[in-house]
Order: C-alpha cells, then structure tokens, then sequence
C-alpha cells in the first residue's frame, strides 16, 4: 500500500532559505512541499487554503511573526502540526512557540538528517524538541504555563488503565511511540492508539502537554535522564 507523502508549507521570510528547505524536503520520497508563505499572515492564509499536515515556520518575520502565526494555525486546523525553526536559540521565542501549540522547537543549524528525523516524528504525533531545549522547559517553562494543564484532581491518571498508565510515563519520560513499542514489547501502531487515548482522557492538548501534566503529577522524576529527541 502507497503511503501518502507529508504535505508541507514552508514558512520564512528570506526566499533563499525557502529554497534550501525545498530542496532538501523534496530530495525525500515521503514528503512534498505544497505552499511557501514569507510572513505570518500569509501562512495563516496558506494554511486555511492548503490544509498542509505540517509547518515549517520560522520566527522572526515583518508584520505578523512564526509565534502568533502558530497560535492561529494550531487552533483554526488542529490536525496541522507546526515545527518551529529559529536560529535565535533564546528561551522566550522556543517557550513562546510551545504555548502556542507548536509540535516542536528546533535551531536552523541542525543537521539535515536532524531535520528530516524531526519534520517526521511530528507528523507521527511524536514531539520534536532539542535536548536543551526539552531541559528548558521542565525546568522552566513549566511552572509558568497557564494552569489549564494542572489536574482538577491529583487521580487524574487513575482514569488511565494500567497499559495506558504505562504509555502515559513513556510519553513524560520523552520517548517516541517506536521506543514506547520496543519498551513495551507492542506494535507502534497500538501504541498510537493508546496514545489518543491517554491524551483525550487526560484533556492533553498535544504530547508536549502530556510531558508537562506527568512532571506536575510528579510521575516522572526531573532529575532523571534527559527525553530523547524524536
């Protein structure tokens, strides 16, 4: 069976750097670039018109930024990931891009393959964030997200059945639902279906909300070791 290609808009305001992106995203046999937009008001426009499964956006832009672009994105087309490339590595612009509901947070100067890894864990569902980054935001961002993350109750995961309970820690600890597969001896794609459902029980908006509620349900240990890249 034929698996359909990603579908991906490209969005920055330089037109060089959207040729680059291009080049590498269509040298891939699994993904087909549909659209470009250079600011954020045209890549919301982009979005509602093309209906891409991901974003690559970038930040810095005249008039509308990558930020604001993403909030509006994530919340008109839920099912469009959006995967921020910067190459600013501040805080605020990788912690503003996660309140708005991007999927991930990578540098401009990661590798191709880096890239290339990334642009398909968020199309699977998994999370893309550099390790630092990750770090960041336990440590930080956490803390300092609105509370609609924060459990009504502190039995919040004891809706969860035991195998779910089991794919909920694996998602806080950072891991893709290929490593989950492998730890927990399933198919990947039962793992995604737990996943749903651990996300809808929980009332997670996305994996990276999942990875914050099991650190503030204090389920998974922050001194423990760093979340894999996806």
């Amino acid at each position: 069976m034929t698996t359909e290609p990603i579908r991906v808009l490209l969005v920055d305001d330089q037109q060089l750097i959207r040729l680059g992106f291009r080049m590498v995203l269509e040298a891939e046999d699994d993904i087909v670039v549909i659209g470009e937009a250079a600011d954020g008001r045209e890549a919301i426009a982009q979005a509602a018109a093309l209906r891409p499964d991901l974003v690559l956006m970038d930040i810095r832009m005249p008039g509308l930024d990558g930020i604001a672009a993403t909030e509006a994105i994530v919340r008109e087309h839920p099912q469009t990931r959006v995967l921020v490339l910067t190459t600013f590595d501040l805080d605020e612009y990788a912690f503003g891009a996660i309140r708005a509901g991007a999927s991930g947070f990578l540098l401009k100067d990661v590798q191709r393959h880096e890239m290339l890894s990334a642009l398909r864990a968020v199309h699977r569902g998994d999370a893309a964030l550099s390790p630092r980054i990750t770090r960041m935001l336990l440590e930080h961002v956490t803390p300092l997200l609105p509370s609609t993350e924060s459990p009504s109750h502190p039995d919040l995961a004891a809706e969860l059945t035991d195998r779910e309970r089991d794919v909920f820690l694996a998602i806080g600890r950072g891991l893709t639902n290929s490593e989950i597969a492998q730890s927990l001896f399933v198919s990947e794609s039962t793992v995604k279906t737990h996943v749903g459902r651990v996300l809808a029980k929980l009332g997670a908006r996305d994996r990276i909300h999942a990875v914050i509620l099991a650190h503030r349900l204090g389920l998974v240990d922050d001194a423990g070791p760093l979340p894999s890249e996806a």
